[in-house]
């Protein structure tokens, strides 16, 4: 009889007999880490492929002009895959992986496994101004949620196992272990206990395996600290922190604003056309603006601005040194923009080389600021102000200030700066959140309550599914109806001691009526046929609605209230009701297997 049951059947009966849950979710999580390091490799080597074909043989041997087209027809190529190969909509990386945890209870579609394989290197290696990291954990994100599904995991663990994916895709990207693990304890909301350490760890070091066998010792940031930190410069780190907290609210705000812009307009090809043009100009005038920009950041560790600058249109004087400054400070001021106009037009990438990109360029633009004003006669370190500069606004725009310290520790391979890095990294967080108070991975989910964080008790009543909640088992009443009707097709066949008073033509909620309302008359049988359920019914307390209301406003409703049954309604009509004991049953049910 076992012999006739499929291999899956079959291997988690054997798993179930001797392999212990926490055991397997350990080797799920060193499979997770190498499988998200396999799609960095893949996704890295694929647009490097696409950069080199273009740039290397097509700009260099032919003309700087090809800038201009190749966003467009990779944007093109990325939405005729979209539209008849994958015939799904590849959502954006990490926001999208945020949104399955929060509403979908850690499913994500399987096509996701391979839809940001398929678009990003594309998006990117035609000159898209975004990074491979967001596409990167979407893709560990989505094989690690069917793995879960595959082997029937709970919701907890699947959760875990997107974190284990997020965290395996960074530390192979980066070569950075400790810091991806911080950013998928940061911008994941995972609890940081042994149940979800020990996981995240296997992971993270399954994955920087991965990427040390197939890329070898090469570093996306090859950059070793020399110039050592002094106290004397700590003002200068403060300032710093200033500027990179306004230079977040401003990559914040635009991005915010071009996405609402482009999301007004309805065609796809228009959008296509619109924003790949405006990109292809703003490469054709700016080409460090191509790509995802890290060889700008190497070039600037290196102390070598003038070839980050050589290719600008009109030829300009890079000896000036303000010149030079200029320059760099527009590299800040556009390439944000050129992002945004990459996502708007529909390509596949994420924000988070952008964010290095700009804040490397706004620390050493800074630090050249300040020792050429002729003010200071202190001479400060051009390479620590760049990669702090990173972390600022690596705080600042994700709001993973924890990440950027260890991020920016590690892949420098010291910890020489990590006074400077918590200044300026908390002084960048705490100035842009209070004017966003959600970074732009989750500005929608956070505007919508769909956002897990963790505060217990909001992330619990986030996950908590409304429809679990509202029972449909009223007897309902209609205005018109006589006492006796009341009495005899309500309250005797009843168990409830509430009943829901609609509109007999469009089922609209009227009213309510609570059998403490009818009890003095109810038994008076000359009434019967004079008193009117539109006589004795009471509006409710509060109505809850399941378009707009979120099960914390839900549970504020009830605070307020002071009800036990509250009334829901759906598209203006009658739905049924919610009680506190049922949302509270289901509240304690939720937190137990949310901390298991």
């Amino acid at each position: 009889m076992v012999q006739n049951k499929p291999l899956l059947t079959r291997f988690l009966i054997w798993r179930a007999k001797h392999i212990s849950q926490r055991q397997f979710v350990y080797i799920l999580s060193i499979l997770i880490g190498f499988t998200s390091g396999v799609g960095a490799v893949i996704l890295k080597n694929l647009t490097h492929f696409f950069q080199h074909l273009l740039e290397g043989k097509v700009v260099r041997f032919y003309h700087n002009a090809f800038y201009f087209v190749f966003p467009l027809i990779g944007l093109a190529l990325v939405y005729l895959i979209i539209t008849y190969v994958i015939r799904n909509k590849v959502s954006h990386g990490i926001p999208s992986t945020l949104f399955a945890i929060s509403k979908r209870k850690g499913i994500i579609r399987k096509y996701q496994m391979f839809g940001s394989i398929l678009t990003a290197p594309i998006t990117v290696g035609f000159g898209g101004s975004v990074g491979l990291e967001g596409p990167t954990v979407s893709t560990g994100a989505a094989i690690s949620s069917n793995i879960a599904r595959m082997f029937h995991m709970n919701q907890t663990t699947r959760n875990l196992l997107i974190g284990c994916a997020a965290a395996g895709a960074l530390s192979s990207i980066f070569k950075a272990p400790i810091a991806a693990i911080i950013f998928a304890i940061e911008v994941f909301s995972l609890d940081l206990t042994i149940a979800s350490m020990l996981p995240l760890l296997l992971a993270s070091i399954s994955a920087i395996i991965t990427s040390y066998f197939f890329f070898g010792s090469d570093v996306l940031l090859p950059f070793k600290i020399e110039d050592s930190f002094k106290i004397i410069d700590v003002p200068f780190f403060i300032a710093l922190g200033l500027v990179a907290g306004l230079v977040s609210i401003y990559f914040t705000e635009v991005y915010d604003r071009m996405q609402k812009l482009f999301d007004r307009i309805g065609s796809p090809i228009k959008r296509l056309l619109l924003g790949g043009s405006i990109l292809g100009v703003l490469i054709y005038l700016v080409p460090p603006l191509y790509g995802e920009g890290f060889e700008v950041i190497n070039n600037l560790l290196k102390g070598n601005p003038e070839k980050v600058l050589e290719n600008n249109l009109f030829n300009l004087d890079l000896s000036n040194i303000w010149m030079v400054i200029g320059l760099l400070a527009g590299l800040v001021f556009f390439k944000v923009i050129a992002s945004a106009l990459t996502f708007g037009a529909g390509g596949v990438g994420g924000i988070f080389a952008p964010t290095l990109f700009m804040g490397s360029i706004m620390g050493n633009c800074l630090a050249k600021i300040i020792n050429n004003i002729g003010v200071f006669n202190n001479q400060i370190s051009e390479s620590n102000f760049t990669l702090v500069g990173m972390a600022g606004l690596m705080a600042g725009v994700l709001h993973a200030p924890l990440t950027a310290i260890f991020l920016i520790a590690e892949v420098t391979g010291g910890y020489e700066l990590f006074i400077p890095l918590m200044i300026t990294s908390a002084l960048s967080f705490s100035i842009t959140k209070y004017v966003h108070p959600h970074s732009v991975y989750n500005m929608e989910l956070g505007r919508k309550g769909d956002l897990i964080t963790h505060n217990k008790d909001h992330a619990v009543l986030t996950l908590m599914d409304m429809n679990k909640v509202i029972e449909d088992n009223f007897i309902t009443l209609y205005p018109e109806m006589t006492l006796g009707e009341i009495v005899h097709e309500a309250v005797i066949k009843s168990s409830r001691n509430i009943f829901p008073v609609v509109n007999k033509t469009d089922n609209t909620l009227m009213g309510i009526i609570l059998l403490d309302d009818i009890r003095p008359i109810m038994f008076d049988q000359t009434l019967y046929k004079e008193v009117l359920a539109q006589d004795v019914m009471q509006p409710a307390p509060e109505i809850i609605n399941v378009d707009e209301d979120k099960m914390t406003d839900i549970m504020q409703k009830f605070q307020d209230s002071g009800a036990w049954n509250l009334p829901v309604i759906k598209d203006g009509k009658y739905h049924g009701f919610v009680s506190k004991s049922k949302l509270l049953t289901v509240y304690r049910r939720k937190l137990i297997n949310f901390t298991k």
